[in-house]
């Protein structure tokens, strides 16, 4: 995770961004510290990457780049406002230990924000989405970099433009999945994948319910309406809020603030 310290909206790179709309630094300060207390309660350890100054979205961590054991792929992003991110991002990961791999020059490609694993240890499949944020032609770089096999899914509305708004992964067989976000191919994908689905209406997805944090049977989500809770209560998770509405002004909420650095894709 990265401190918000520089965090703000200075250009608009999603349709959730204003420009003459600023987040409040010290309230997302606030929730940022409520959202690592709420991962800290669940089990979660925490590193914490410095900020820097004009790099207002580096608190995104989630598009810093794919992890796979000790291989960090780093992002390709498609827009220059959050190119200088990548530097950043390879050198802190370089420093803790991790071999940095490098998809092409030519590709697009966002990260974990873009690229979710899903299915049982040793046999992970890597759905990755392209469109508004990654290219379909990173998908196959990404697959020989990390050896994971890759299923693309377009996604289908603006407003859910990485993957991690419309898909979120809750263990080896469960995951919730927005409809609105992807297009009927990728529905299908993700059909015959998870085997069981729970599938979020449009209010829930562009509540961003997607967009939380899994940790065991623990999911931190920036908001959870009541049949979404009772459905995750249900199947076995505990559910914590962590407000985030600061960071929603620039269109992320609590996965896009957090990277797990404990995915390994590496087949059996």
């Amino acid at each position: 995770m990265c401190r918000p310290q520089h965090f703000t909206v200075l250009y608009e790179i999603n349709p959730w961004m204003h420009a003459e709309v600023h987040p409040d630094p010290d309230r997302a300060l606030e929730q940022f510290d409520g959202l690592m207390a709420q991962l800290q309660a669940a089990g979660a350890e925490i590193e914490l990457m410095d900020p820097v100054e004009h790099l207002p979205d580096l608190v995104f961590t989630a598009n810093a780049g794919v992890v796979n054991g000790r291989q960090f792929v780093p992002a390709r992003f498609r827009h220059p406002e959050r190119q200088g991110e990548t530097a950043h991002d390879a050198e802190w990961f370089a420093r803790h230990g991790f071999t940095v791999d490098w998809l092409p020059e030519r590709v697009v490609h966002e990260g974990a924000g873009d690229a979710l694993p899903f299915g049982t240890p040793g046999e992970l499949v890597l759905v990755s989405a392209y469109r508004f944020r990654s290219d379909a032609s990173s998908h196959p770089a990404l697959s020989k970099l990390t050896g994971a096999p890759v299923r693309s899914v377009e996604l289908a509305d603006e407003r859910l433009y990485h993957l991690d708004l419309t898909f979120c992964p809750l263990d080896d067989r469960r995951a919730m999945v927005a409809p609105l976000g992807l297009d009927a191919y990728g529905r299908k994908v993700i059909a015959a994948l998870v085997p069981e689905l729970l599938v979020l209406e449009d209010d829930e997805a562009l509540a961003f319910c997607a967009n939380s944090v899994v940790v065991g049977d623990n999911i931190i989500m920036p908001s959870c309406p009541p049949r979404l809770g009772r459905a995750l209560e249900a199947w076995g998770f505990s559910v914590a809020i962590a407000p985030v509405d600061e960071f929603l002004m620039a269109g992320g909420a609590c996965r896009c603030l957090t990277l797990a650095l404990d995915v390994d894709l590496r087949r059996a």
